[in-house]
């Protein structure tokens, strides 16, 4: 069985620009011109290759960072869109209808959890909140309503991960879709060769790496990319969550140092979770022996990335997390910022921010507590240093 490798797939991918250029040529127009009134048509009806309509519709530059995130993903195409939400809820709409029915992680991205908790009833669609660790649970929960399960690879905030060929099994049982946002986990976990249908990325994050621009993507089959950007009832295409052409050109630039960045923040990650957790702070990473998921994670992931740049660590306050975070910032450690991917060491308290569209109620029902600061783990050379440092900053805080 050939194993695959996402980094491959996108390093086999090579663009010429329109002069020769090694990276592909930006096209800067909003609309584009046709030869014939035939061919306009039969642009709108989606039957000719290689034309242009409109860039809410398609651009080349958006064609050219589509086709290399579906090669990562080893799917057979993807649409991006101008932020990570904009590729989730085009999704979700796309999917589901009146009187439809989503079994979803009870641990998800905030936006995510307000979108399918506040918004979507308005459209009639109901959504099952449950801890996607727990097969039977989330079994239990499909109705004859149900049109997909939603979840993330590495949970956001807590990090509970999710048993993508299990729960691929359960959608094929009830005919049902599997969704999948790989954000946390790009080139680490490849979604779709566990059977997920879709796979969602915020291309915010890692893939883009830098902190200075926002974009998701959606990759699936061609048929469901399609009915997507359809003119007549796509949810892309009419909802206009479009990527910028010059944004896909600067993210297709940074995916190509993707397999180098994800390597430096799994190895910079794992050697903090496990220094930390030495101290006696409870520290949730993947890469741990000590997360309930580790031999289920090891068993999902390619190795050469490692188990990724997220963790948590929990200082039993929120003062003692803002405490931490702010003396941190001082110190040069990094941001007190949301987001990941970054450069940098991200952190922030996620009850506070993040998740923060998440009741209280409901925040404590999941275990994410005040003193909970999630980390996205920055690219620093010597992390020993960064580990003495953050260790100074606990002792003077009384954290240890």
């Amino acid at each position: 069985m050939k194993i695959f490798k996402p980094a491959d797939q996108i390093q086999d991918l090579q663009y010429f620009g329109e002069f020769g250029g090694v990276n592909p040529s930006i096209s800067d127009s909003s609309t584009y011109t046709f030869l014939s009134a035939k061919t306009m048509f039969d642009t709108f009806e989606g039957n000719a290759e290689g034309c242009y309509l409109y860039s809410r519709h398609s651009s080349p530059s958006n064609l050219y960072l589509d086709k290399a995130l579906a090669a990562m993903e080893g799917t057979e195409a993807a649409n991006v869109a101008a932020s990570g939400m904009g590729a989730i809820t085009s999704t979700i709409l796309q999917l589901c209808g009146n009187e439809d029915h989503i079994v979803t992680s009870r641990t998800i991205y905030g936006g995510t959890y307000a979108f399918l908790k506040n918004f979507v009833p308005k459209f009639g669609i109901q959504t099952s909140f449950v801890d996607i660790t727990n097969l039977e649970l989330v079994e239990q929960a499909i109705t004859p309503k149900t049109k997909m399960i939603y979840c993330e690879t590495v949970s956001n905030p807590l990090l509970e991960i999710a048993d993508i060929a299990s729960l691929s099994r359960i959608a094929q049982k009830y005919g049902i879709e599997l969704v999948v946002d790989n954000t946390f986990s790009p080139l680490s976990v490849s979604p779709k060769q566990l059977g997920a249908s879709i796979v969602i990325h915020s291309l915010t994050k890692y893939i883009n790496g830098s902190s200075d621009t926002v974009g998701g993507v959606v990759c699936a089959s061609q048929a469901f990319i399609d009915s997507l950007k359809n003119v007549n009832n796509g949810a892309s295409m009419l909802l206009g969550p479009t990527m910028d052409s010059l944004r896909s050109a600067s993210i297709m630039k940074n995916l190509r140092t993707l397999h180098i960045r994800m390597k430096q923040h799994s190895k910079n990650a794992l050697f903090l979770a496990e220094q930390i957790e030495k101290l006696g702070i409870k520290t949730v990473y993947p890469g741990l022996k000590s997360h309930p998921s580790y031999d289920l994670y090891k068993n999902m992931i390619n190795e050469n990335y490692g188990f990724g740049g997220m963790m948590t660590i929990d200082v039993k306050s929120l003062e003692k997390a803002n405490e931490l975070m702010e003396l941190m910032q001082d110190r040069n450690l990094g941001y007190l910022a949301v987001s990941l991917g970054f450069y940098k060491t991200l952190f922030s308290a996620p009850g506070t921010s993040t998740s923060s569209e998440i009741p209280m109620e409901e925040q404590e029902k999941m275990g994410l507590t005040d003193g909970l600061i999630r980390f996205s783990i920055g690219l620093d050379d010597d992390i020993f240093r960064t580990f003495e440092m953050m260790k100074t900053c606990m002792v003077e805080l009384g954290i240890i």
